[in-house]
């Protein structure tokens, strides 16, 4: 008897030996593969396990092993590479192989449910049924009508035959003497195809080129494009190539709000079927998505950081857009990166996969550099829009108000009196990030996690944006109880107070965590501002990743040196690519942008370095400065985690 290798959703870092459940038969057994999900006892209770291998022996003794409570699918849900990307994903990362495995099947389907049928439900004669000569069942005038039907057709739609007069009785009848049998068919899909594309310039077409050529083989691509330099458009028509050949296509995105803008471009080029992936679908939506990408229905699947283990039985190519930005990264829980899982399974399904930034990663740049990935430039817009103008705003005694100097509001004022539009970057939510004790100091930190609390005004909360704690304003200190509490700092909520003062007569659009809450926030949001009408855009990095609003004649960086300083070996990377993506957003029109940035430090020569050179070029210098450092991607550091509710056991175990 062959013993069954399961995953289980548990912290243990093992899989665990099963005996096949009392009373399968052998065809059953037979047909049992990697993939299948069974119900298994484990302790007191029962866990929905995934079947991984099946082997002939076990570390332990027979006598030792428990059989499994039920077999739950008939036939695998996903493929063997799959399988085999979730093993590699928990032996990568360290990290227990059930809670891997889990991440490959929507959450409906982690309970052990059943997967519901696609499709519509047909009727069928059985191998018995199909026995019965004409004219027999003659006792059941309604079972001799309804077996004449299904002798004439290999299946008929379950409708049919109601409106013809069957009952779902009379089936069910028929279905208890094996003569019928029920299945859900899809109908027959038409071709995926694309619809008319834009004319690609000589830079484009040198790109597609060598892309087109890679499918049907595992090769990885960096595509290094400024801006608005048209890599949407390079997407769109490989992508166009693989669906041509009857292929889906993986395309993962950083966030949820790219997600709107991002689907209507890709139904409105592509007569095919066009699923999402992401945290803000229901989960009946998830499931139903996931199955039709599971089927093969789905041409093209587009998602954030979990969708990267869907499954996709025709996987033909996988593009990773932004893929320097940090939330590919799972930073709690089963913690990955989704670029990096994507590139091995691009190598467990021979597959291309196409890296795409205007500020790449320098770890993905010195792959390129070194000749393990292929590089393709496009170092110019496309049309006729031109990268914009760079300067820095001196804020040494300069009056502030909410962060805002004279100079960036006279620009903002002039921005809107031309009729363009002004986007304002501030990356800290909320309205200050501290509040303090004016007599004696005491400043309001979480409980949870000694991170300081920001102060939310307009909620009168006071949130922990580390671990999401929150507890109300509190209006005397927590030491003194003195009522002379003063915020410190800037954050989105705030500045808007004083934009909508300001700026009484223009549209204020504050984008934010906060103020993007619904799932149909970002969507309107995008809508509004394509109008063209001039309006404030003010928010978060949110801002900056992907939007294409060509309206925008001027962006402004409140606080640049937030920024410019952090202990982080990475700090500088981040800040160049943060300041280059929000300045790419200006001048994707017509007319030529600009960008202010605000400083109290404009000689720092980093910001000199983003003033003076493209990233292409300071990134080629911050790997220079790691090489000669050790660091990565020329070295390794290593992070030693430890949790405890305790700090100071926590502390003391970290130290020995």
């Amino acid at each position: 008897m062959p013993i069954l290798r399961l995953a289980l959703p548990t912290p243990l870092r093992r899989l665990f030996d099963y005996l096949p459940p009392a009373g399968i038969s052998n065809d059953e057994l037979t047909q049992l593969r990697p993939g299948c999900r069974l119900t298994v006892p484990f302790g007191n209770r029962e866990l929905t396990g995934y079947l991984v291998e099946m082997v002939e022996k076990s570390a332990l003794d027979t006598e030792q092993l428990k059989p499994a409570v039920a077999v739950l699918d008939a036939a695998p849900l996903v493929e063997t590479a799959l399988l085999d990307l979730c093993a590699w994903a928990a032996r990568y990362y360290h990290h227990p192989p059930g809670e891997v495995f889990v991440a490959a099947f929507p959450q409906k389907l982690r309970k052990g449910g059943p997967a519901p049928a696609l499709g519509e439900p047909h009727w069928a004669l059985t191998h018995q049924g199909k026995g019965l000569p004409e004219g027999a069942l003659k006792r059941s005038a309604r079972q001799a009508a309804a077996l004449a039907m299904l002798q004439s057709a290999d299946s008929i739609a379950e409708q049919a035959l109601l409106d013809a007069g069957v009952s779902k009785a009379v089936l069910r009848t028929m279905q208890d003497k094996a003569l019928v049998a029920r299945e859900f068919r899809l109908p027959q899909p038409e071709p995926a195809t694309a619809n008319a594309s834009l004319a690609l310039n000589p830079a484009q077409q040198a790109v597609l080129e060598p892309l087109t050529a890679a499918l049907g083989s595992f090769s990885v691509h960096l595509l290094e494009g400024v801006t608005g330099s048209g890599k949407t458009e390079v997407y769109l028509q490989w992508i166009a190539a693989a669906v041509a050949q009857g292929q889906q296509a993986l395309v993962l995105i950083p966030e949820i709000g790219l997600t709107p803008q991002t689907v209507a471009r890709f139904e409105t080029r592509f007569n095919a079927t066009v699923v999402v992936l992401h945290s803000g679908v229901t989960p009946s939506e998830r499931l139903v998505a996931w199955q039709t990408a599971t089927s093969g229905r789905a041409s093209i699947v587009i998602g954030t950081r979990s969708a990267v283990f869907t499954p996709l039985p025709k996987l033909g190519l996988i593009i990773v857009d932004e893929e320097h930005d940090a939330s590919y990264k799972q930073q709690d829980g089963f913690r990955y990166s989704a670029r990096d899982v994507a590139i091995k399974r691009a190598q467990l399904t021979s597959t291309p996969i196409l890296l795409g930034s205007a500020t790449p990663a320098l770890e993905t740049l010195h792959n390129a550099l070194s000749g393990r990935y292929h590089h393709h430039r496009l170092p110019t817009r496309a049309g006729a829009s031109t990268l914009p103008d760079l300067k820095a705003i001196d804020l040494r005694k300069q009056p502030l108000r909410a962060g805002l100097s004279p100079a960036l509001v006279a620009a903002v004022e002039e921005t809107l009196a031309a009729g363009e539009q002004t986007l304002l970057f501030l990356n800290r939510r909320g309205y200050a990030p501290s509040l303090q004790c004016h007599d004696c100091g005491w400043i309001a930190q979480c409980m949870a996690c000694d991170a300081r609390l920001t102060v939310h005004r307009r909620q009168r909360q006071l949130r922990c944006h580390h671990c999401g704690a929150t507890t109300g304003l509190p209006a005397h200190c927590g030491d003194c109880q003195s009522s002379h509490l003063l915020t410190y700092g800037l954050g989105t909520e705030q500045a808007e107070d004083f934009l909508a003062s300001r700026f009484a007569n223009w549209p204020i659009e504050r984008v934010d965590s906060d103020s993007m809450q619904s799932r149909t926030a970002m969507s309107e949001l995008v809508e509004r501002v394509n109008t063209g009408r001039p309006c404030i855009l003010l928010g978060t990095q949110m801002l900056t990743k992907g939007h294409h609003f060509t309206g925008v004649g001027l962006v402004g960086v409140i606080d640049a040196d937030a920024l410019m300083f952090s202990p982080d070996f990475r700090g500088e990377e981040r800040m160049a690519q943060l300041l280059t993506q929000v300045a790419g957003r200006a001048g994707r029109g017509t007319t030529p942008g600009r960008v202010l940035l605000q400083t109290h430090h404009p000689d720092h020569p980093a910001l000199q370095a983003m003033l003076t050179e493209s990233y292409h070029d300071r990134a080629r210098a911050l790997l220079s400065q790691r090489e000669a450092t050790g660091m990565p991607p020329f070295g390794h550091l290593l992070v030693l985690r430890c949790d405890s509710v305790n700090a100071q056991a926590g502390e003391a175990v970290s130290y020995t």
